[in-house]
């Protein structure tokens, strides 16, 4: 029965590998979504065959249909618009779980001073490791989710922000906390003296735990999308931790592959960002209490259009860049920004889309978007391929974009992304700016482009008004 165990095991990593794979392009993502989901459901096998013995399979049922019910009407109901904030809850659900397994090992070894099948330092290391990475993934996690989700006002997050030193300084004597009350148990556990009180482990969740709220609380808007990377790489390898803990093959490799390719993503990011990761953790930008209106900073002139104006513009033009953003996505507008992009297509026009590395709430965010309305792979740009186009561009239209178009990041030195790599969409020759209002972006600062003297704003709902842009279209 071993040997069957190790078998699907095996299986079960290869399929987790090959499906891993599947996603670096958008052909393969579904593919590689199923072929890794049925790898997760070889190794829940594997474990159970390998647990055959226990006495408690009641709880076990039933917690595989906890799991079932809560998991997937979200993944199935939740909107494209959601779905960053559905990635941070379940994976912060992941950290969690962890760190519940390490109480239960604490539990269940009387203070790790009781050893099974795994030796004394693997147990405890591991145990402890994921007590607070698991914790502080969780609950950094559910921050993550309720900044996405836009529960807490500007006003908040301004301040948050603005007392970035003071979380910095709390966190130091959290980690210091959580870290000593480890060491504590671990020589406690090594020793001849009675079992830790279960009231150290309790108290290292509650350090991790509260290190993880003031972690993320104070971090800017614009760093959010590498914030949910580092997240989803901090509870892979808290898994990876658990799984050396209890002696599980399946979560160890699982758990290195999330923590490595989050980690891996997650610097990605911050590159295409100019940014470090420290900086983004303990300096972040956005939300800054002077921001306003992008017409109120830069003294430019905003100069409004229509949607025949925009139409003619286009229908012109001999190459088009589309700039999607998070304001596309909230409008749902990818169907009819496709049914556009066609249209123009049938004049002659050539139609590219320039995707910026933190565009929307979440890595690849925009990218899963246009693929959602059929957007072809070759004509969805990276930033480093996109940006020498834009100079012999006639028209770009920008929707729902705000931050990562903003030229300050790389003309004004003061502005707080100086230094951030943008999409050089002021290169073009002319430029229509799709958007509600002239609201500031999720960094909370104000963008120069608004009030250039090649752009026009195209005010309303990106949906309604890249519609009436294809109706225009259709009758020229």
């Amino acid at each position: 029965m071993n040997y069957l165990v190790s078998v699907l095991y095996i299986v079960a990593f290869a399929m987790f590998i090959y499906g891993l794979m599947g996603l670096t392009g958008p052909r393969t993502a579904v593919r590689g979504n199923y072929i890794a989901a049925v790898g997760m459901v070889v190794a829940v096998v594997a474990v159970l065959v390998d647990i055959r013995n226990t006495d408690n399979w009641i709880l076990i049922v039933a917690g595989l249909a906890v799991g079932v019910v809560l998991g997937v009407p979200p993944a199935l109901k939740t909107k494209m618009t959601a779905m960053p904030q559905l990635v941070a809850l379940f994976n912060g659900v992941g950290g969690g779980t962890v760190a519940l397994i390490a109480w239960a090992e604490f539990l269940d070894s009387d203070g790790f001073t009781t050893v099974h099948t795994v030796p004394s330092a693997p147990l405890i290391i591991g145990s402890l490791f994921a007590a607070i990475i698991g914790s502080v993934s969780f609950w950094g996690s559910l921050v993550a989710f309720t900044k996405l989700q836009e529960v807490l006002s500007k006003k908040v997050e301004r301040g948050l922000v603005a007392g970035a030193k003071a979380f910095q300084l709390a966190n130091i004597v959290l980690a210091i906390a959580a870290v000593g009350i480890a060491i504590h148990v671990g020589l406690q556990a090594d020793s001849a003296n009675e079992p830790t009180s279960a009231i150290w482990i309790v108290g290292l969740l509650v350090a991790a735990g509260v290190m993880g709220l003031f972690v993320v609380l104070p971090i800017g808007g614009a760093d959010m999308p590498v914030v949910i990377s580092l997240l989803n790489a901090l509870t892979g390898l808290s898994a990876a931790a658990a799984g050396l803990a209890l002696n599980n093959q399946a979560m160890i490799v699982a758990g290195m592959i999330v923590g490595a390719s989050g980690s891996i993503l997650t610097n990605l990011m911050a590159k295409a960002m100019n940014r470090s990761i420290p900086a983004i953790i303990f300096g972040s930008f956005g939300g800054n209490d002077d921001a306003g209106g992008a017409g109120s900073a830069t003294g430019g002139t905003v100069k409004a259009t229509s949607a025949a104006d925009a139409a003619i513009q286009m229908a012109y033009a001999n190459q088009v860049i589309v700039v999607p953003g998070y304001g596309l996505a909230v409008a749902q507008a990818q169907h009819a920004v496709k049914e556009m992009a066609a249209l123009l297509e049938d004049k002659g026009v050539e139609v590219k889309y320039a995707i910026h590395p933190v565009a929307g709430r979440m890595p690849g965010h925009m990218n899963v978007l246009l693929a959602e309305a059929d957007v072809e792979y070759e004509v969805m740009k990276e930033m480093d391929d996109i940006n020498g186009e834009f100079s012999r561009t006639d028209v770009t239209i920008v929707i729902g974009a705000n931050d990562v178009t903003n030229p300050a990041a790389r003309l004004d030195t003061s502005s707080p992304i100086y230094g951030m790599p943008i999409l050089n969409v002021d290169q073009s020759k002319s430029v229509i700016v799709l958007k509600r209002s002239m609201s500031s972006g999720y960094a909370g600062i104000d963008n120069p482009l608004f009030t250039a003297d090649q752009t026009s704003m195209l005010f309303g709902d990106a949906k309604k008004m890249v519609g009436e842009v294809a109706e225009e279209l259709k009758a020229l």
